[in-house]
């Protein structure tokens, strides 16, 4: 039952689907995650934002309180995760602040002009072409938007060097996609979450951190 479970984190479905989006939302290890993740990112009041695999639409309801202006758009392949984080966060749709969508990354970015911020809880180890993923994401933020990639593992017997390994590979294919001033931050969680950031940088424009 737990390996069936499991599965289905990468594309819930049906009543097992069901019970990963309840545990993606009340788990507090993920909670604290996702919170931790929105707020490495310093959203500001008029950005535009994108979620990549938003699930449940935890992380999303952070997003939508920092971008009261802008706009925040979530993204994920399970039709019954968009259904649910269209629930959670309706107010936020309702208002226009929000959209929630059914599909992939790379079509997600299309005709919404150029994201500030763009992130991904838990998400990038199911890509099944990630150095191609961050490269059409690299391409669709504004010059010296910012982007997440966190991870904690959560397979059985994970370590803290787990999480540094995925650090070391999300930090090598940021930066093959042309992303710069790459750093990682740590969460300390049993194990480790890490979170890999980076800027898509104008050629003309220094990176910061602000």
């Amino acid at each position: 039952m737990r390996k069936a479970i499991v599965q289905q984190f990468k594309r819930p479905s049906g009543a097992l689907g069901r019970l990963a989006g309840w545990i993606m939302a009340h788990r507090e290890s993920n909670l604290r995650r996702n919170a931790w993740a929105v707020s490495l990112l310093h959203i500001e009041p008029q950005h535009l934002v994108l979620e990549i695999g938003s699930g449940p639409g935890v992380a999303l309801e952070h997003a939508t309180r920092l971008a009261t202006r802008g706009k925040v758009v979530g993204v994920d392949h399970s039709e019954l995760m968009v259904s649910v984080a269209a629930k959670r966060n309706a107010e936020a749709i309702a208002e226009g602040r929000l959209e929630v969508i059914r599909g992939t990354a790379e079509a997600a970015v299309k005709g919404r002009g150029r994201f500030d911020r763009v992130y991904a809880v838990n998400v990038a180890q199911f890509w099944d072409a990630p150095a191609a993923t961050l490269a059409a994401l690299r391409t669709a933020m504004a010059p010296n938007g910012l982007i997440g990639i966190a991870f904690q593992p959560r397979n059985r017997g994970a370590t803290d060097e787990d999480a540094e390994r995925a650090a070391q590979r999300y930090e090598q294919l940021l930066g093959e996609a042309g992303f710069a001033d790459l750093w990682v931050e740590r969460l300390a969680l049993c194990p480790r979450a890490i979170c890999v950031l980076g800027r898509a940088a104008d050629s003309q424009l220094e990176s910061g951190r602000t």
